[in-house]
């Protein structure tokens, strides 16, 4: 039995992934979990109408941070203001009494401000827009489609290459007349178009079992779902490119997606988490799709909007630099294969005398 110990541990030891599972995963889990699992906002981005007068003298509550005043304004406006990300609060001095437009659609925001403005004791009329009941289905729907997607193209792609590595395929890819960038593609396309059907259904089931509108353009919806899934999908070849075996690409995938589900603002905002921890969640792909999920269905955001151009830009980027650094690390295991298929070449032949 000692000798059987001693033997599990050195294989342990040797085992760094396994090591670092036991060891990084736990710490890693406590600080997200102690600095993440927060729902409640220091403050609210906030857009007054009115005289700068009007303002002050409505005396809104140090959580509410105003980041413009306006003249003029009516619930057209307001609600455009808020159906471009552009605030999470519109207070209507000009009305009486002042009205409060909320973001339903910022689910915890929406509660923090109606709950303040409750207790101000402003008289102020409170409407709630994009979530009128602020149910909690409805706030997370649109993230739980990216997380379904995440953990689709992550998990499953990850496996794939390392399944032709164990198998012996990888050396028939590598005398194939192929570049590194046509298998990467290859073996995503398949992917991407079943990732796309499960898209499709889960955004189906979504709107209909629970009711969440689709309120925005479908084209803006399917173009940012098209990015996203590049982009988890490249992921999970590379970290297929980092592993030996399918345990390998695994343990790589769950290190990949735990920090998406607790960091991407799916189940609590990235506003209330310290700006440490809040600046890795804006390095996670799930946090630009759940912008642009939650503005393109329960708000209707344009296009035009930064709250759903700039998630765009982001997750462009993301794919860029995830694919390129998957064909570079997929050439650099190719070329041994292939340097070991490669025919020497024919000594010279002497003709004899």
């Amino acid at each position: 039995m000692k000798a059987m110990i001693i033997k599990e541990f050195r294989e342990l030891r040797r085992d760094r992934r396994t090591v670092a599972m036991l060891v990084v995963l736990p710490v890693l889990l406590l600080v997200m979990f102690g600095y993440a699992a927060n729902f409640s906002l220091s403050s609210l981005r906030t857009v007054a109408v009115g005289s700068q007068a009007a303002v002050a003298q409505a005396k809104l509550p140090p959580l509410f941070d105003v980041v413009s005043v306006q003249t003029d304004s009516g619930s057209t406006q307001a609600q455009d203001i808020l159906r471009r990300g552009e605030a999470q609060v519109v207070i209507d001095t000009t009305t009486t009494p002042p009205t409060g437009w909320v973001d339903g659609a910022d689910l915890f925001a929406a509660q923090t401000a109606t709950g303040a403005l409750a207790k101000a004791g402003n008289q102020v009329f409170v409407k709630v827009l994009f979530n009128p009941d602020l149910k909690t289905s409805w706030y997370m729907v649109p993230a739980l489609i990216g997380l379904i997607m995440t953990f689709i193209g992550t998990i499953i792609t990850s496996i794939g290459l390392v399944r032709e590595r164990e198998t012996g395929t990888l050396e028939q890819l590598a005398v194939m007349p192929l570049r590194p960038s046509d298998v990467i593609l290859g073996k995503i396309a398949p992917y991407f178009l079943l990732a796309g059907i499960d898209l499709i259904l889960v955004t189906v089931l979504g709107t209909l079992v629970f009711g969440v509108p689709f309120e925005g353009n479908l084209l803006i919806f399917a173009l940012g779902a098209a990015v996203f899934l590049f982009v988890v999908l490249g992921l999970g070849v590379l970290i297929s490119t980092l592993s030996q075996n399918q345990g390998q690409a695994i343990q790589g995938a769950i290190l990949v997606l735990l920090p998406q589900v607790l960091l991407s603002g799916m189940i609590f905002p990235l506003a209330a988490m310290p700006w440490a921890v809040r600046w890795l969640g804006y390095c996670m792909p799930l946090s630009y799709f759940t912008m642009i999920s939650r503005g393109t269905l329960l708000r209707g955001t344009p296009i035009t909007a930064v709250a759903i151009w700039l998630p765009l830009l982001v997750l462009t980027v993301m794919a860029t630099v995830i694919f390129t650094l998957a064909v570079l690390r997929f050439r650099r295991d190719l070329a041994p294969t292939r340097s070991a298929r490669r025919p020497a070449s024919s000594p010279d032949v002497v003709p004899s005398a």
